[in-house]
């Protein structure tokens, strides 16, 4: 199926996005211009030594690069851990890459400030790269320093997606036009509910918890993992996966 587009598929069949975010507690971000293979911490033009510290390391890493292209002086590197509320980040700009060998995450100055972080990869899947890449041109003309394009999130399916940093929020099936006003939406402190996957950096329960109490729930609902349809989930391969929704458990009524 050459012209096979996961995410129109995933909209067709109105495939749930509630609770797909990604659930890494810990990621690092490394600035990575120029293209990235389908394996893109190893298929990159980093330094070999980089390659591999990366590849070794115990943590969720994401590579970044600008939507136009650029690289400016030094690398880019933040580090996130998530948190209550969502993510504390760190964020350093090396002299060089080889930099990252010896760098002291815990020491790394904290960043305040908003990271637009959207999957392009079209190596990975090429719905990330055909619709990613133009939400990340519009969101610079906005945010010109908080914008990156990203490596796989996960969640191709939802194309376009981006996580947002410190929140956490993770949107889905964004354009141009909406991408722009999700994210002042969430750079308000509010929670765009029908394009919201999830909270980064929590379990995908938790995670549709949150948005159902959001949506007007009782905190008191029980919600469960209910298993959804088998599909393919992706544009780059024909594997098929499982699929999983969060449903309202009903509760007994109780006397006579």
């Amino acid at each position: 199926m050459p012209d096979f587009r996961c995410s129109i598929a995933s909209l067709v069949d109105d495939e749930p996005m509630v609770g797909t975010a990604p659930t890494d507690a810990e990621v690092l971000l490394v600035e990575s211009p120029g293209p990235w293979g389908r394996d893109a911490v190893s298929d990159n033009r980093l330094p070999e030594a980089v390659r591999e510290h990366l590849g070794s390391m115990d943590v969720k890493v994401l590579l970044l690069r600008r939507p136009d292209g650029s690289a400016g002086a030094g690398t880019h590197v933040f580090h996130a851990r998530a948190t209550e509320t969502g993510y504390d980040v760190r964020a350093a700009v090396l002299d060089r890459p080889e930099d990252l060998l010896q760098l002291d995450l815990a020491r790394m100055p904290a960043y305040d400030g908003a990271l637009w972080l959207v999957c392009t990869n079209g190596k990975r899947d090429r719905c990330c790269a055909e619709i990613g890449r133009p939400i990340a041109r519009r969101l610079a003309e906005t945010w010109p320093n908080a914008t990156w394009e990203t490596t796989h999130l996960g969640g191709h399916r939802f194309s376009g997606t981006l996580l947002g940093l410190p929140s956490g929020i993770t949107l889905g099936r964004l354009d141009t036009d909406t991408a722009v006003e999700a994210c002042a939406a969430v750079e308000r402190g509010e929670v765009p509910l029908p394009l919201t996957r999830g909270r980064a950096g929590r379990p995908a329960l938790d995670q549709a918890r949150e948005l159902h109490v959001l949506a007007g729930g009782d905190p008191a609902d029980e919600l469960v993992a209910v298993p959804g349809p088998t599909r393919r989930q992706s544009c780059g391969d024909d594997k098929v996966k499982g699929t999983t929704r969060y449903e309202v458990r009903e509760t007994e009524s109780v006397g006579g």
